[in-house]
């Protein structure tokens, strides 16, 4: 019975975990989690973002980048749209990967027969060094991207000039590349 107490919520860790090692989805940004944002700048014109986490390839962050235009232009009662002004920026950052725990440093006192200590070791154990605690950390890039555009949205026919996108097109043909979050 007490092996059950301990083991529902290590495999909820673990679930929860595994949920964290994934790329963003497709949804809206909020204060814990990346995905678009959009804001009207006047009544046809919006700036739209998506920005992924490290595990968000740059392409896919272009694509929901994209598909969210296409997406807004429909809701607002557009048909087509044109980018104005498009960027893609990569934040990359290193981050320690292993290596010392700087907020818990073990200290070991070995004492003699009369009670007192004949030995101290910080950090090592017996003359080697403990590869837990005394290794300096690696260090691994993380790169997140974010894509930003200011869409102009027009109603009718696309013009026949390649700047400017058809969205139920679009819509209908990136549907099948989008990841939606999971159902939880």
């Amino acid at each position: 019975m007490m092996t059950k107490t301990y083991l529902i919520p290590a495999l909820a860790s673990l679930a929860l975990l595994g949920a964290c090692a994934t790329a963003t989805p497709y949804q809206a940004a909020s204060p814990s989690d990346r995905g678009y944002t959009e804001q009207q700048i006047e009544q046809n014109r919006w700036v739209v973002n998506f920005s992924g986490n490290s595990l968000t390839d740059r392409q896919t962050v272009e694509t929901y980048l994209l598909y969210r235009a296409a997406e807004l232009t429909v809701q607002t009662g557009y048909d087509n749209f044109r980018m104005v002004r498009r960027t893609t920026d990569a934040d990359r950052s290193f981050v320690p990967v292993g290596g010392t725990y700087s907020h818990f440093s073990p200290h070991y006192r070995f004492y003699g027969p009369r009670g007192r200590a004949i030995a101290y070791y910080p950090h090592h154990w017996g003359g080697f060094n403990d590869p837990f605690f005394s290794r300096a950390p690696d260090y691994r890039e993380v790169t997140r991207f974010e894509a930003s555009a200011e869409i102009l949205m027009g109603r009718g026919p696309s013009p026949d000039d390649p700047a400017y996108f058809d969205a139920r097109d679009v819509l209908a043909n990136l549907s099948g590349t989008i990841m939606r979050p999971q159902p939880r």
